[in-house]
């Protein structure tokens, strides 16, 4: 496979779409604000005017935006990308919506015989540029095996997690307990600081035996400077929690520390927060923490 389409140049599509142009794809790029495409275009990516010229000639069409409402808008109407799939490409999903519409998504493609896969992903901003997410893809076994090459050209490892729908369940379930470890760390190292104890060294110690990983060390600066450069913006995580809701009520799961974390989030998109990255939780806590101390006084 040679010839891809993909469309959205945001925090994730863009690095994603480049590393694809790096390993000789060809590749059309469409983004609703087309100079968010230029650094694709520089590489080498042919700029899309519509969805639809984007599909054309495409032997896979991938869509990774902010959401549902996105997706929908990306493929409807003449300039969509339905109108112009070839018959036999396949539609990718990788945005993270959720796995109620991930499948509705499935059936009405189905219905008109175009292939597809839900096929989310996991990890953020620089995962996406170092090639390393974890593709989370949901559908036919026979067209996920096809699509490999080009999926571990985005990240290290593909789980083929059942049919269309398990590739968004799995994602709910990867970015409940990302939240929830982010919730913790926060929550921990605000703690920490308010009994007095040196910030640096608060996360030294964190970091210095088994409760270190990645995710905390991604935001260690975040968390010393009270500074929060999107690399998972907060606003996509409060939506990712209220799918992550949703379905566990579908499926009769109990997740308590999901309902307590939703309302945090919610609260920090009240603040202003949206734009942040996810770290930016630390904030909401802070500041509950200082209105606490006040109260004392």
């Amino acid at each position: 496979m040679t010839q891809l389409a993909f469309l959205g140049s945001g925090i994730m599509g863009l690095p994603m779409s480049l590393n694809l142009i790096a390993a000789g794809y060809r590749l059309a790029v469409y983004n609703r604000t087309a100079e968010k495409a230029h650094r694709a275009v520089a590489a080498g990516a042919t700029h899309a005017q519509t969805p639809r010229a984007a599909a054309e000639g495409a032997e896979a069409v991938i869509v990774m935006v902010t959401g549902p409402e996105a997706v929908d808008e990306l493929l409807a109407g003449p300039d969509g990308v339905l109108a112009g799939l070839a018959p036999g490409a396949a539609l990718v999903n990788m945005s993270t919506v959720s796995p109620a519409y991930a499948r509705s998504l499935g059936a009405r493609l189905a219905a008109e015989g175009i292939p597809y896969l839900d096929a989310p992903v996991s990890g953020s901003k620089k995962p996406a540029e170092e090639g390393t997410l974890v593709v989370l893809a949901g559908g036919e076994g026979e067209l996920i095996e096809r699509l490999e090459p080009m999926f571990l050209a985005l990240g290290k490892r593909v789980v083929a997690c059942g049919d269309v729908g398990r590739g968004s369940e799995m994602k709910m379930a990867v970015n409940l307990l990302l939240g929830i470890m982010m919730g913790g760390l926060c929550e921990a190292f605000e703690f920490g600081a308010a009994c007095g104890i040196d910030r640096e060294l608060l996360l030294e110690t964190f970091l210095a035996g088994p409760l270190n990983c990645g995710l905390f060390e991604l935001k260690r600066e975040m968390l010393l400077a009270g500074d929060y450069p999107p690399q998972f913006p907060y606003k996509h995580m409060t939506k990712d929690i209220r799918f992550a809701l949703q379905t566990a009520d579908a499926a009769g799961a109990a997740v308590p520390l999901g309902h307590a974390l939703f309302q945090l989030y919610r609260e920090g998109i009240g603040r202003g927060l949206g734009d942040a990255d996810l770290a930016a939780l630390q904030r909401v806590l802070r500041l509950r923490g200082d209105a606490a101390q006040r109260t004392k006084e």
